[in-house]
């Protein structure tokens, strides 16, 4: 039977190991060349970790912040489908819909779904979104005073590890071949197109060509 302590403990656990990564976000970010207050100011206001590490990936590789700005759109667009099932899960007045907007992620979308009623997913969706906000936030400011302090991110190899977060955050979210193959797909078009465009443009026509594919795609469910 699960219990309301089990869920916030779940929750805060999903925190924990999902806050402490703006760590790495805040590092690469400031090393990158943005300041702490530019890095703070992503982690504060856009929250989302996928598309905060895809801007830093394009800005890093040269390209325009718009380019950036629209790839981080892009990718953030998951969210608003997630508001929507969550809307009818939650069921929250206005105001408070409004104010858990902030917090609507992958993490508390997932630990809000799981639970069995409404009262143990509202406590999933609040506990796990509002532990990593704070946890994300805190870690991001202590990466960017080291990021800062590193200097070069060449010297270290840092410039890879945009591709490699980004990487480890998708690739847990991947967890059927018809998933991986659309975003194999989406990566073999955005390859492939670096060496025609801008940079940063690759990865916006890369992820509209996955997205594209996941919706004429759709694999037939076993009778």
């Amino acid at each position: 039977m699960t219990t309301d302590r089990s869920v916030v403990i779940d929750s805060l656990g999903v925190g924990l190991a999902t806050g402490v990564y703006g760590v790495s976000f805040g590092t690469i970010s400031t090393a990158s060349g943005l300041s702490i207050m530019q890095t703070c100011a992503l982690s504060l206001l856009v929250f989302t970790g996928a598309s905060q590490f895809a801007f830093i990936g394009i800005i890093a590789s040269g390209g325009n912040p718009i380019t950036g700005a629209l790839t981080a759109v892009l990718l953030g667009s998951r969210n608003m489908f997630y508001g929507l099932s969550l809307a009818r899960l939650l069921d929250l007045g206005g105001r408070q819909r409004l104010a858990s907007a902030h917090i609507v992620i992958d993490e508390s979308t997932a630990m809000a779904a799981s639970r069995p009623t409404r009262r143990q997913a509202r406590l999933g969706f609040y506990w796990t979104g509002i532990s990593i906000f704070i946890l994300w936030n805190l870690t991001t400011f202590l990466g960017a005073l080291a990021g800062q302090a590193i200097g070069q991110p060449e010297t270290y190899g840092l410039d890879a590890a945009v591709g490699a977060a980004f990487l480890g955050l998708l690739w847990s979210r991947l967890t059927s071949w018809h998933a991986r193959t659309v975003a194999v797909f989406g990566a073999a078009v955005a390859l492939g197109l670096v060496p025609l465009t801008a940079a940063g443009l690759p990865i916006i026509l890369g992820g509209g060509a996955a997205v594209v594919l996941g919706m004429v795609w759709r694999p037939r469910s076993r009778a």
